[in-house]
């Protein structure tokens, strides 16, 4: 996995709510074993018109937003089906960031595995920060610093969120949770020497 401590670039408002796995990427995708190549197919219902030429009206096929690296995003995003395929879609296609007031339990967790951190922000937050990409036609990157845990504008506007301590780590080095139980594995063996020598009968074979 990708670590990231942060990421600065292009902000896409995306400010739909309810976007769930199959709208980030269709289950017409999905076949085969191979993992990668789902960036393209990202928001294909969206993306394309149906003759398969790209929709001109559609924000991510708008420059400078084909290059965003941070999406901004309405309530609930990335709901329904557990595909981990979603936030693979959002990995290839280039973002590193999601910005969104409240997210599906699974893909939250998914984009920390993935190389990407959501972040949750009240809605005012995200409208402000909608605001400003949008009066500089897109030329206002964010930044989003999972080592400060804070998201932040070249106007000066700072905003702190929260991040699952383990999932954060895992990101920050990027390490799968096996990995990131391995760097641990000096702590590990004390505690289980301490255990073992109060309780003998646990260890016995």
């Amino acid at each position: 996995m990708e670590a990231l401590q942060r990421v600065t670039g292009v902000a896409a408002p995306f400010m739909r709510i309810n976007i769930d796995t199959d709208q980030i990427i269709p289950a017409l995708f999905l076949g085969g074993t191979d993992a990668k190549g789902y960036g393209a197919h990202l928001f294909h219902g969206w993306r394309f018109l149906a003759d398969g030429s790209p929709n001109p009206e559609f924000i991510l096929n708008q420059s400078p937003f084909d290059h965003s690296q941070v999406l901004l995003a309405d309530r609930n995003f990335g709901c329904g089906s557990s595909r981990e395929r979603a936030p693979k879609a959002l990995r290839e296609f280039g973002f590193r960031a999601v910005i969104a007031p409240s997210f599906g339990g699974i893909f939250f967790n998914n984009c920390y595995r993935n190389g990407i951190v959501p972040v949750e922000l009240p809605i005012e937050q995200i409208k402000e920060l909608v605001s400003e990409v949008e009066m500089s036609s897109g030329q206002a990157q964010i930044t989003v610093d999972l080592e400060g845990l804070c998201v932040s504008t070249a106007s000066g506007k700072r905003f702190s969120f929260t991040a699952p301590p383990a999932l954060r780590e895992m990101l920050l080095q990027g390490l799968d949770e096996i990995s990131l139980t391995l760097s641990k594995s000096e702590s590990i063996e004390r505690f289980r020497t301490t255990d073992r020598a109060n309780r003998p009968w646990a260890y016995s074979v």
